[in-house]
C-alpha cells in the first residue's frame, strides 16, 4: 500500500469513528429533561415523558420490526388497476397499499384525469377504499365521480371474489 491509500484508510476510519460516535451521545435524558425543570410529574403538571431511548440512524438497519405487516384486499387492488386501466400507473406500493396514476382520458371522455388510490385494511369494505381524483387543471373533479368510480371499482372486486369462490 502506498502512503496517500493508508492515509485515506486512516481518514476513512477516523471519519466512521466519528459518524458512530455522533449516535452515542443521546443516551438516556436525565429526570429534568424528561419530566420538566421540576423533575417532578404531577398532575396538575401535565408533562408528558419523553421517550426513554432516542432514535438514531442505524435503527433503520435493525430487523426487529419484522412483525409489522401491512395488508391490503387484494381483490380491491385487482379491481382498482382492471378498472383505471386507461390510466398509467406511476407508481405502486403494495406494502402501503398506494397506487398513483398519471393522467389518462377514459373512452369516450374528452377530459384527463389522474388518480392516486389507497387501499388500507384487508376486508372487502367501502371503507378500505379511498380515492381521489383530479383533472389536468388540477382541480378536485366531482363527489359524484369519485363515488361512481369507488362504485365500480368495489362491483368489480367482489365480481373477482366470486370468481375466487371464496364467497
Amino acid at each position: 500500500m502506498t502512503i496517500k491509500s493508508t492515509a485515506r484508510l486512516a481518514l476513512c476510519i477516523v471519519a466512521l469513528t466519528a459518524l458512530v460516535a455522533c449516535g452515542s451521545f443521546g443516551g438516556r435524558r436525565g429526570d429534568a429533561d424528561t419530566y420538566g425543570q421540576s423533575g417532578t410529574s404531577t398532575a396538575s403538571n401535565n408533562a408528558v415523558k419523553v421517550q426513554d431511548r432516542e432514535t438514531t440512524i442505524w435503527d433503520i438497519f435493525k430487523k426487529d420490526n419484522s412483525d409489522i405487516t401491512v395488508k391490503v384486499n387484494k381483490y380491491i387492488w385487482t379491481a382498482s388497476l382492471e378498472v383505471l386501466d386507461f390510466l398509467p400507473v406511476e407508481s405502486v406500493d403494495p406494502f402501503s397499499g398506494v397506487i398513483v396514476t398519471g393522467y389518462g382520458t377514459p373512452p369516450n371522455g374528452g377530459r384527463a384525469y389522474r388518480a392516486t388510490i389507497l387501499v388500507r385494511d384487508p376486508a372487502l369494505d367501502a371503507r378500505s377504499l379511498h380515492l381521489a381524483m383530479q383533472t389536468r387543471g388540477g382541480r378536485a373533479v366531482d363527489a359524484s365521480t369519485v363515488r361512481a368510480v369507488e362504485d365500480a371499482i368495489l362491483a368489480r372486486a367482489r365480481q373477482l371474489r366470486i370468481a375466487d369462490g371464496r364467497f
